[in-house]
């Protein structure tokens, strides 16, 4: 796993401390890999003879930690569906895990508050459900975030959609939600019990991500993603877009890499051409990452194996749960 500028967590804690103590880093040791890290670790690189990327990629974390093994994705492991969130999750938001999980944003859309990777929101009804799901299955994670406020929250939970949106409203200033609410349901987020919770209400996309598979004739991890990155972004695929696609898969041979590679980029391509023409640019790129495993979506670098452990490797019952 590379480390790069836009993650967070106690690995780039470690690397802040370390480069703090060889006098290359001088800003916060807040767990946050931004700007002036990377600008610290091309100083780092530059001294020891590496290329001065910024990344901390596996020639570098040995450099600085000798001995210490690589980093791999907090992802390794996880079920299928919970990558597949995580990936869409981090272009919605610009973060990756376990941030993606804690978009957080204000009442710019009339929402009250919208949380998660999805932007489940207090406005549609839909982040109300995923809120409740974490008190009464997870009561000791809810209480020791929310503290002497979780009363607060879960009487919220229950009241009228216009008192729900009235105190959204009211923990906000200029679409920017305030302390301490702003950092506990960031903390809600990180919480690995509450990404599962996400990964559930995901579910029904999830499930379409796979038929669509099935139907466009993909078998790997990186070709449930894509459809499950399709779904969510653009919500379906027209009838006569799946015409297009199916003809153009009729073509294609099956079985190895590289068919799986022309297949989803095709499917990519006529995503996009049917998309919004304001946004077709976003969506080719964002889906032609996916499918050839690696690129750059606003400005933030992805490398799908190393970051979301999304590979070529055919996805099985037991991995897609």
């Amino acid at each position: 796993m590379t480390i790069r500028c836009g993650m967070s967590g106690d690995t780039v804690k470690s690397i802040q401390q370390l480069l703090s103590t060889l006098n290359l880093y001088t800003g916060p040791i807040d767990s946050l890999f931004g700007g002036g890290l990377e600008s610290a670790v091309k100083n780092y690189q530059k001294q020891h003879g590496l290329t001065p990327s910024g990344l901390v990629d596996s020639a570098t974390w040995m450099q600085l930690f000798p001995g210490q093994p690589v980093p791999v994705s907090p992802l390794a492991g996880q079920p299928l569906a919970g990558r597949c969130l995580a990936l869409t999750g981090s272009f919605e938001t610009g973060k990756f895990p376990p941030d993606c999980f804690c978009g957080l944003t204000g009442d710019f859309d009339g929402q009250g508050i919208s949380f998660g990777a999805l932007q489940w929101n207090i406005g549609q009804g839909t982040l109300q459900p995923l809120l409740k799901q974490t008190f009464e299955q997870h009561p000791a994670v809810a209480q020791s975030i929310f503290h002497e406020h979780l009363d607060t929250l879960q009487s919220l939970a229950n009241a009228s959609l216009p008192d729900q949106l009235a105190f959204s409203r009211s923990i906000q200033a200029k679409g920017r939600i305030l302390e301490p609410w702003r950092g506990m349901l960031t903390a809600l987020g990180r919480a690995p019990e509450n990404w599962q919770i996400q990964t559930n209400h995901a579910a029904k996309s999830y499930r379409t991500a796979l038929q669509l598979c099935t139907q466009f004739g993909l078998a790997s991890e990186r070709g449930v993603a894509l459809m499950f990155d399709i779904i969510t972004q653009n919500g379906s695929i027209r009838s006569i877009v799946r015409a297009q696609i199916l003809a153009d898969c009729a073509s294609l041979p099956s079985g190895d890499a590289g068919s799986e590679v022309a297949r989803m980029s095709s499917i990519a391509n006529r995503v996009a051409a049917s998309s919004n023409p304001k946004y077709r640019d976003d969506v080719r790129t964002r889906k032609l990452l996916i499918a050839t495993g690696q690129g750059v979506v606003h400005g933030i670098a992805y490398d799908l194996a190393g970051d979301f452990s999304l590979t070529l490797n055919p996805y099985s019952t037991s991995s897609a749960a």
